[in-house]
């Protein structure tokens, strides 16, 4: 695994390398040992995927509050998506700024976001399946979101055609 550093501290694009033969090819997404050469403490709780079936569909920006803040692995499976992290940490230089890049099945990157960031993407095609993987369950309580179109953190989303659920809609500007 290659870990990539980004402009903004704790956010890393990984790139997994991938063994390839007559048969195919092997890929390992995670491993602990790994991870902790980095520095990297991640317990996964929770895996999840989602299929979103429409081009333009965005889906954030999304967190867990306080105690129930997660660090989070994603990775397109099939598609591709406009993947974006915005750091939400108070203290943090790099307050209100993001970071984006775009996950797709052919290049099997992973972006690896730390507590204290949003998280969202926008679907370049349809039928994209992301998948999550999580340091935290899932705490209703604790979801929290900031709106994709805030002018404070100004998003360039590539797709200005968008598709958002009520709840996405809804989020509170910073």
């Amino acid at each position: 695994m290659i870990f990539n550093k980004t402009k903004i501290k704790g956010l890393y694009i990984i790139e997994p390398e991938l063994k390839i033969d007559n048969r195919g090819y092997f890929v390992e997404i995670f491993s602990k040992k790994e991870f902790s050469k980095k520095g990297l403490v991640f317990n996964i709780m929770r895996s999840c995927q989602s299929l979103t079936k429409k081009r333009g569909i965005i889906r954030g920006m999304h967190f867990q509050k306080e105690s129930k803040a997660e660090i989070k692995i994603v990775q397109c499976l099939k598609g591709a998506i406009y993947d974006v992290a915005i750091d939400l940490r108070e203290n943090s230089p790099t307050y209100g700024q993001y970071v984006s890049l775009e996950l797709n099945e052919k290049n099997k990157k992973m972006f690896f976001i730390p507590k204290g960031f949003a998280h969202g993407f926008q679907t370049l095609v349809n039928n994209c399946q992301v998948q999550y993987f999580m340091s935290e369950i899932y705490s209703p309580e604790y979801a929290s979101g900031v709106r994709w179109n805030d002018p404070f953190f100004n998003i360039k989303w590539p797709i200005k055609n968008i598709i958002l659920s009520e709840k996405d809609k809804n989020w509170p500007l910073l």
